[in-house]
């Protein structure tokens, strides 16, 4: 199984989803409409929404609920990159220019509030109070993740632990949140509601972890949709930088801390040397397996199997992705 085959087996969902998307995005303010659609048309694999969608039919829950919770999650998703892109400098997102770039912080930082004022108005449309519990939660959470990053940034000592809350907080957490309201909208017993937001959790840092171990291994922009070596210019630690400078010789770990100090996106061949000469990659990857193997514990609640299998897949898709 490839992810085209997801991709394939819910083409319908996927179809009907951005009907919703589309028909959410409409705006008598016409730059808003324009950047809101530049970016989620973009190419992108759309995961979060295509989990509501495989778990909501797991769930047997009503379509028009499990499509609004999609849009939901997709706007506070986006919403998160268009603020990221501002205060990361980028240049680069899902193989296009930014909307910064284009626009400018402007337009970039206001449409992605746009987006988020929009998801909690679909919010409301759910009448669920606990829904809008867990997703101010987690946007909350989110926006913490963007200040706990911002504190690593530049500091060589970081230390795994330290790594894992910001991407627990940053992506892990959306992840968990949209697991969990799809089990809530569909009535599941706490169990099954436990499980598929741990499942959303492990899911969403083994995601994270894959994501950054890209940065060091893609052979090309188009591979990441970014332009390799944007965590070294934006003085970003992840796990792979964490394990080689715990890893690493004396005179290699100075090395890295220059690197960093400097943030110069031409020692990125050397930091990726001695991330490799460190087997840090190696490491990275295990760890992210950990996480993989949590989430498969969590899907013994799923009580159908092409469902199970599906989010099996996804699962594994998460660590192995080549983009």
């Amino acid at each position: 199984m490839d992810y085209n085959t997801i991709n394939e087996n819910m083409q319908k969902e996927i179809t009907e989803i951005k009907a919703y998307i589309e028909s959410y995005l409409e705006s008598d303010i016409e730059l808003i409409e324009k950047v809101s659609k530049y970016i989620i048309d973009a190419p992108s694999k759309k995961i979060r929404p295509i989990l509501v969608a495989i778990i909501g039919k797991a769930l047997n829950l009503e379509k028009e609920k499990s499509y609004k919770l999609a849009v939901i999650i997709e706007f506070i998703h986006t919403a998160t990159l268009l603020h990221d892109d501002v205060v990361d400098l980028s240049g680069k997102r899902r193989g296009k220019d930014t909307v910064n770039k284009v626009w400018g912080n402007e337009a970039s930082v206001l449409v992605g509030d746009f987006l988020y004022s929009r998801s909690f108005e679909i919010m409301v449309e759910l009448e669920d109070m606990e829904i809008m519990k867990i997703l101010s939660h987690a946007t909350n959470t989110i926006a913490k993740g963007e200040v706990l990053q911002l504190m690593c940034v530049d500091q060589v000592e970081t230390n795994t632990d330290q790594y894992l809350r910001v991407i627990e907080y940053k992506t892990a957490t959306l992840f968990e949140a949209l697991c969990e309201c799809t089990a809530v909208l569909a009535g599941c017993d706490d169990n099954v509601r436990k499980n598929l937001a741990m499942y959303g959790r492990n899911i969403g840092l083994a995601f994270q972890i894959s994501d950054d171990v890209l940065d060091y291994t893609a052979k090309s922009n188009e591979q990441i949709g970014k332009n390799i070596g944007d965590d070294l210019s934006g003085g970003k630690i992840t796990l792979p930088f964490i394990y080689a400078f715990q890893n690493c010789t004396e005179t290699q770990r100075e090395v890295l801390k220059d690197i960093i100090q400097n943030r110069k996106v031409e020692d990125f061949m050397i930091l990726r040397d001695i991330i490799i000469e460190t087997n840090s990659i190696k490491f990275t990857q295990d760890k992210a397996k950990e996480f993989v193997c949590a989430a498969k514990e969590n899907l013994k609640v799923v009580e159908n199997s092409e469902i199970g299998s599906l989010l099996n897949f996804l699962a594994e898709f998460s660590i192995n992705r080549k983009k």
